[in-house]
């Protein structure tokens, strides 16, 4: 039989270190010829097999290759596009097994979160049932962090380091200036339903800095919030806030819902910070300043997490590896040996238990007045944004990051309406 090929997928919103598990699902695989032929890689994720766009991997230098480990964003390009189910939408299913036959493929690597997970399981439950199996790995990213057993997600120790970090330098900034001006400086991060995010904020405690943070966890009472911030100001000048775009009041509703939904069906979110501000502006009187991180936390390659970048490297490696040992319908997840100093390895965890299960800050991470991060949480937060990994820089100062040719296939098949 001839030797397999396989397809690549980046789903979802991209970070700055997806690319390096891009680096090491086609190194890895570029080692083992005789198990593994060529890498595709789908054009804007998954739609790319469902419209046959397959980029050629094998074209691209081993110099560009591994100069993705540096790049941020989606190198393939990325989309927001969930399979639906099979009695549901059972065309898509037969294109893909369609495209798969038609390339020789026997090997799926989705790399995203819960989503695509959830895409990716469906894929290793019903090829076989359509008449040509493939194995299916997922290798988890997401920024939220929320994805169930493993320790962390790719993706989110560098969205971490540069939330902590730009919380610690506006706020010194806001400390300088509070005598005559600013007293409040909100910055509004990611995070729909959980606050991991948000909790990397409150390290900036450590520094004496009077913050509060607002999770999706803890349902938002604004009276309490008020009189938090107006004891804070009063104490110490000024305050910070850091509130996850997922903050909610207890009837379910976000404080920056707009009523409209996106692809995925979850509601649209507008601007939060400006809420917040102006809750403390109407009711404090307090002059403040709110920034939005917005795809600047996500994308910061430049402040990238040196631990961060290795597991996302090495959870890309032992997919292929996986694979390789014929491994189907399963996650490589991060698993904690220990904090201090921090030691990890890979296991793995079936995608039956990974698909739709979102994993929220517990409860023992979150301060009994719920604005706040306790001992607990610092300890689980400071090893992931551990060490730093700088791209090279070119005699400009501009950061050397890598734009693929991406040459795509000829296409075998007809086309394919989404």
């Amino acid at each position: 039989m001839r030797t397999k090929n396989a397809f690549y997928a980046q789903s979802g919103g991209v970070t700055s270190v997806i690319n390096a598990s891009a680096c090491g699902v086609i190194e890895t695989a570029r080692k083992h010829p005789d198990k593994i032929g060529t890498v595709y890689a789908g054009l804007n994720g998954i739609i790319g097999a469902l419209t046959e766009d397959l980029i050629d991997t094998s074209a691209e230098s081993t110099e560009n290759i591994a100069a993705l480990r540096n790049t941020p964003s989606g190198a393939f390009g990325s989309c927001r596009f969930k399979l639906k189910s099979l009695e549901d939408n059972r065309r898509e299913y037969e294109r893909l097994i369609e495209v798969f036959k038609a390339h020789n493929i026997g090997y799926f690597f989705y790399n995203g979160g819960g989503d695509s997970a959830d895409t990716c399981y469906k894929v290793s439950q019903l090829s076989e049932k359509m008449g040509f199996p493939v194995q299916a790995i997922h290798i988890p990213k997401t920024v939220d962090n929320d994805l169930p057993i493993t320790d962390n997600c790719p993706g989110f120790g560098s969205v971490a380091k540069y939330i902590a970090v730009s919380a610690l330098e506006a706020s010194f900034d806001v400390r300088s200036m509070a005598k005559t001006s600013t007293k409040v400086f909100v910055l509004e991060v990611m995070g729909r339903h959980a606050g991991w995010i948000a909790a990397a904020g409150g390290l900036i405690g450590d520094y004496d800095i009077p913050v509060l943070v607002l999770f999706p966890e803890v349902n938002f009472n604004q009276e309490k919030f008020i009189a938090t911030v107006k004891n804070l100001v009063e104490t110490h000048g000024y305050c910070t806030i850091v509130v996850s775009e997922g903050a909610k009041y207890a009837d379910g509703t976000f404080l920056a819902e707009q009523g409209s939904r996106d692809s995925f069906g979850h509601a649209q979110l507008g601007g939060v910070a400006p809420v917040v501000a102006n809750m403390v502006k109407q009711s404090l009187g307090y002059k403040f300043h709110w920034a939005v991180a917005d795809y600047l936390q996500r994308a910061a390659r430049h402040l990238a997490s040196r631990s961060d970048v290795e597991q996302a490297y090495a959870l890309g490696k032992v997919s292929v590896e996986l694979a390789i040992e014929g491994k189907n319908s399963i996650m490589p997840t991060i698993n904690r040996i220990s904090s201090s100093p921090y030691q990890w390895e890979i296991g793995s965890a079936d995608l039956a238990d990974v698909a739709n299960v979102e994993k929220m800050m517990p409860a023992e991470f979150i301060s009994a007045d719920g604005f706040g991060i306790t001992e607990a949480c610092k300890e689980y937060l400071y090893p992931l944004i551990e060490g730093e990994s700088y791209p090279e820089y070119d005699e400009r100062g501009m950061p050397k990051y890598i734009v693929l040719d991406n040459p795509q296939i000829d296409k075998k098949l007809g086309a394919f309406e989404l």
